[in-house]
Protein backbone atom coordinates (compact mmCIF):
# COMPACT_ATOMS: atom_id res chain seq x y z
CA UNK A 1 0.00 0.00 0.00
CA UNK A 2 2.86 2.39 0.80
CA UNK A 3 4.34 1.83 -2.66
CA UNK A 4 0.93 2.57 -4.21
CA UNK A 5 0.73 5.82 -2.26
CA UNK A 6 4.24 6.75 -3.37
CA UNK A 7 3.39 6.22 -7.05
CA UNK A 8 0.14 8.18 -6.79
CA UNK A 9 1.85 10.98 -4.86
CA UNK A 10 4.53 11.14 -7.54
CA UNK A 11 1.98 11.39 -10.35
CA UNK A 12 -0.02 14.05 -8.49
CA UNK A 13 3.03 16.17 -7.74
CA UNK A 14 4.62 15.96 -11.20
CA UNK A 15 1.57 16.36 -13.47
CA UNK A 16 2.56 19.84 -14.57
CA UNK A 17 2.05 21.93 -17.68
CA UNK A 18 4.39 20.61 -20.38
CA UNK A 19 5.18 22.99 -23.24
CA UNK A 20 8.91 22.95 -24.03
CA UNK A 21 9.30 19.22 -23.47
CA UNK A 22 6.52 17.87 -25.67
CA UNK A 23 8.06 15.38 -28.10
CA UNK A 24 6.90 16.57 -31.51
CA UNK A 25 8.43 13.64 -33.40
CA UNK A 26 7.21 10.59 -31.51
CA UNK A 27 3.68 9.45 -32.39
CA UNK A 28 1.08 8.91 -29.67
CA UNK A 29 -0.99 5.76 -30.01
CA UNK A 30 -4.71 6.32 -30.30
CA UNK A 31 -5.29 3.44 -27.89
CA UNK A 32 -3.41 5.29 -25.14
CA UNK A 33 -5.56 8.39 -25.56
CA UNK A 34 -8.75 6.34 -25.58
CA UNK A 35 -7.73 4.56 -22.37
CA UNK A 36 -6.97 7.87 -20.65
CA UNK A 37 -10.34 9.30 -21.70
CA UNK A 38 -12.03 6.12 -20.46
CA UNK A 39 -10.46 6.68 -17.05
CA UNK A 40 -11.45 10.34 -17.15
CA UNK A 41 -15.10 9.43 -17.61
CA UNK A 42 -15.15 7.94 -14.11
CA UNK A 43 -14.78 11.45 -12.68
CA UNK A 44 -17.72 12.81 -10.65
CA UNK A 45 -20.17 14.96 -12.58
CA UNK A 46 -23.54 16.52 -11.82
CA UNK A 47 -26.38 13.98 -11.68
CA UNK A 48 -24.05 11.51 -13.40
CA UNK A 49 -25.42 12.96 -16.64
CA UNK A 50 -22.08 12.48 -18.44
CA UNK A 51 -22.92 15.29 -20.85
CA UNK A 52 -19.38 15.42 -22.18
CA UNK A 53 -17.86 14.79 -25.58
CA UNK A 54 -14.14 14.41 -26.21
CA UNK A 55 -12.86 15.43 -29.65
CA UNK A 56 -9.47 13.89 -30.46
CA UNK A 57 -7.66 15.54 -33.35
CA UNK A 58 -4.72 13.84 -35.06
CA UNK A 59 -5.36 14.87 -38.67
CA UNK A 60 -2.57 17.29 -39.71
CA UNK A 61 -4.88 19.63 -41.61
CA UNK A 62 -7.36 19.89 -38.75
CA UNK A 63 -4.55 20.45 -36.24
CA UNK A 64 -3.17 23.22 -38.46
CA UNK A 65 -6.60 24.87 -38.61
CA UNK A 66 -6.97 24.77 -34.83
CA UNK A 67 -3.40 25.98 -34.26
CA UNK A 68 -3.90 28.98 -36.55
CA UNK A 69 -6.99 30.04 -34.58
CA UNK A 70 -5.11 29.47 -31.34
CA UNK A 71 -2.31 31.79 -32.48
CA UNK A 72 -4.71 34.45 -33.72
CA UNK A 73 -6.23 34.73 -30.28
CA UNK A 74 -3.07 34.53 -28.20
CA UNK A 75 0.26 35.43 -29.79
CA UNK A 76 0.07 39.22 -30.01
CA UNK A 77 -1.20 39.54 -26.45
CA UNK A 78 1.35 37.08 -25.09
CA UNK A 79 4.27 38.79 -26.86
CA UNK A 80 3.20 42.11 -25.36
CA UNK A 81 2.98 40.48 -21.94
CA UNK A 82 6.45 38.96 -22.42
CA UNK A 83 7.91 42.39 -23.17
CA UNK A 84 6.25 43.83 -20.08
CA UNK A 85 7.55 41.01 -17.90
CA UNK A 86 11.06 41.42 -19.31
CA UNK A 87 10.99 45.14 -18.48
CA UNK A 88 9.82 44.49 -14.93
CA UNK A 89 12.34 41.71 -14.29
CA UNK A 90 9.64 39.09 -13.65
CA UNK A 91 11.78 36.02 -14.34
CA UNK A 92 9.05 33.46 -13.61
CA UNK A 93 6.61 35.40 -15.79
CA UNK A 94 9.16 35.58 -18.61
CA UNK A 95 9.67 31.82 -18.50
CA UNK A 96 5.91 31.25 -18.60
CA UNK A 97 5.37 33.67 -21.49
CA UNK A 98 8.20 32.19 -23.54
CA UNK A 99 6.91 28.66 -22.98
CA UNK A 100 3.39 29.70 -23.95
CA UNK A 101 4.61 31.42 -27.12
CA UNK A 102 6.70 28.37 -27.99
CA UNK A 103 3.67 26.11 -27.66
CA UNK A 104 1.68 28.38 -29.95
CA UNK A 105 4.43 28.29 -32.56
CA UNK A 106 4.61 24.48 -32.68
CA UNK A 107 1.03 23.53 -31.79
CA UNK A 108 0.16 21.86 -35.09
CA UNK A 109 3.24 19.62 -34.67
CA UNK A 110 2.01 18.19 -31.37
CA UNK A 111 0.81 14.62 -32.12
CA UNK A 112 -2.64 14.87 -30.52
CA UNK A 113 -5.06 17.66 -29.67
CA UNK A 114 -7.90 16.81 -27.28
CA UNK A 115 -10.85 19.20 -26.98
CA UNK A 116 -13.27 18.31 -24.15
CA UNK A 117 -16.78 19.64 -24.64
CA UNK A 118 -19.73 19.87 -22.30
CA UNK A 119 -23.43 20.15 -23.09
CA UNK A 120 -24.69 23.63 -22.18
CA UNK A 121 -23.82 27.25 -22.88
CA UNK A 122 -22.89 29.77 -20.20
CA UNK A 123 -24.43 32.63 -22.15
CA UNK A 124 -27.77 30.80 -22.14
CA UNK A 125 -27.80 30.76 -18.33
CA UNK A 126 -25.06 32.79 -16.61
CA UNK A 127 -26.35 32.00 -13.13
CA UNK A 128 -23.76 30.77 -10.66
CA UNK A 129 -25.49 27.42 -10.25
CA UNK A 130 -25.53 26.68 -13.97
CA UNK A 131 -21.93 27.76 -14.55
CA UNK A 132 -20.72 25.75 -11.56
CA UNK A 133 -22.66 22.69 -12.69
CA UNK A 134 -21.37 22.92 -16.26
CA UNK A 135 -17.69 23.53 -15.54
CA UNK A 136 -17.69 21.47 -12.35
CA UNK A 137 -18.91 18.50 -14.36
CA UNK A 138 -16.07 18.56 -16.89
CA UNK A 139 -12.92 19.95 -15.27
CA UNK A 140 -12.57 17.07 -12.77
CA UNK A 141 -12.63 14.74 -15.78
CA UNK A 142 -10.07 16.92 -17.59
CA UNK A 143 -7.72 16.65 -14.62
CA UNK A 144 -8.25 12.89 -14.41
CA UNK A 145 -7.38 12.71 -18.11
CA UNK A 146 -4.14 14.61 -17.54
CA UNK A 147 -3.22 12.42 -14.57
CA UNK A 148 -3.84 9.30 -16.65
CA UNK A 149 -1.62 10.71 -19.39
CA UNK A 150 1.15 11.46 -16.89
CA UNK A 151 1.04 7.93 -15.46
CA UNK A 152 1.73 6.65 -18.98
CA UNK A 153 4.66 8.95 -19.66
CA UNK A 154 2.63 11.40 -21.70
CA UNK A 155 2.67 15.15 -21.20
CA UNK A 156 -0.07 17.74 -21.58
CA UNK A 157 -1.12 21.25 -20.68
CA UNK A 158 -4.57 22.79 -20.35
CA UNK A 159 -4.96 25.70 -22.77
CA UNK A 160 -7.94 27.86 -23.69
CA UNK A 161 -6.68 30.43 -26.22
CA UNK A 162 -8.48 28.79 -29.13
CA UNK A 163 -11.77 29.67 -27.43
CA UNK A 164 -11.39 33.22 -28.74
CA UNK A 165 -12.23 31.60 -32.09
CA UNK A 166 -14.56 29.01 -30.59
CA UNK A 167 -17.27 29.41 -33.23
CA UNK A 168 -14.86 28.88 -36.12
CA UNK A 169 -13.39 25.79 -34.46
CA UNK A 170 -16.87 24.50 -33.65
CA UNK A 171 -17.91 24.78 -37.28
CA UNK A 172 -14.75 23.02 -38.48
CA UNK A 173 -15.17 20.17 -35.98
CA UNK A 174 -18.96 19.92 -36.17
CA UNK A 175 -19.53 20.80 -32.51
CA UNK A 176 -23.28 21.31 -31.90
CA UNK A 177 -24.35 24.80 -30.90
CA UNK A 178 -25.55 23.64 -27.47
CA UNK A 179 -22.10 22.36 -26.47
CA UNK A 180 -19.21 24.36 -24.98
CA UNK A 181 -15.56 23.65 -25.73
CA UNK A 182 -13.80 23.99 -22.38
CA UNK A 183 -10.14 23.49 -23.29
CA UNK A 184 -7.56 22.41 -25.83
CA UNK A 185 -5.14 19.84 -24.44
CA UNK A 186 -2.00 19.11 -26.51
CA UNK A 187 -0.78 15.56 -25.87
CA UNK A 188 2.69 14.14 -26.57
CA UNK A 189 5.38 11.98 -25.09
CA UNK A 190 7.69 13.81 -22.72
CA UNK A 191 11.31 14.30 -23.68
CA UNK A 192 14.26 15.18 -21.50
CA UNK A 193 14.09 12.79 -18.57
CA UNK A 194 12.01 12.59 -15.41
CA UNK A 195 9.84 15.43 -14.20
CA UNK A 196 10.15 17.03 -10.79
CA UNK A 197 7.45 18.82 -8.80
CA UNK A 198 7.01 22.49 -9.72
CA UNK A 199 7.82 25.20 -7.15
CA UNK A 200 4.94 25.90 -4.79
CA UNK A 201 4.40 27.97 -1.65
CA UNK A 202 4.58 26.03 1.63
CA UNK A 203 1.21 24.41 2.24
CA UNK A 204 1.08 25.98 5.72
CA UNK A 205 0.73 29.37 4.00
CA UNK A 206 -2.46 28.41 2.20
CA UNK A 207 -4.38 26.54 4.94
CA UNK A 208 -6.76 28.17 7.40
CA UNK A 209 -8.14 26.09 10.26
CA UNK A 210 -11.73 26.96 11.19
CA UNK A 211 -11.50 30.25 9.33
CA UNK A 212 -9.39 32.39 7.03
Amino acid sequence: MQDEHAFLDHVLSTTRSIRWRLDLDRPVERESVVECIRLATFAPNASNAQDWRWIVVDDPEVKRFVAERYRTGMMETMRALLAERERSGDEAGVRHSRATIHLGEVLEQVPIHVIPCMRGRIEDDPSLGHVTRLLGSIYPAVWSFQLALRSRGLGSTLTTSHLLAEQEVAERLGVPSDYTQVALIPVAHIKGGELSPPPRRPVEEVIGWNGW
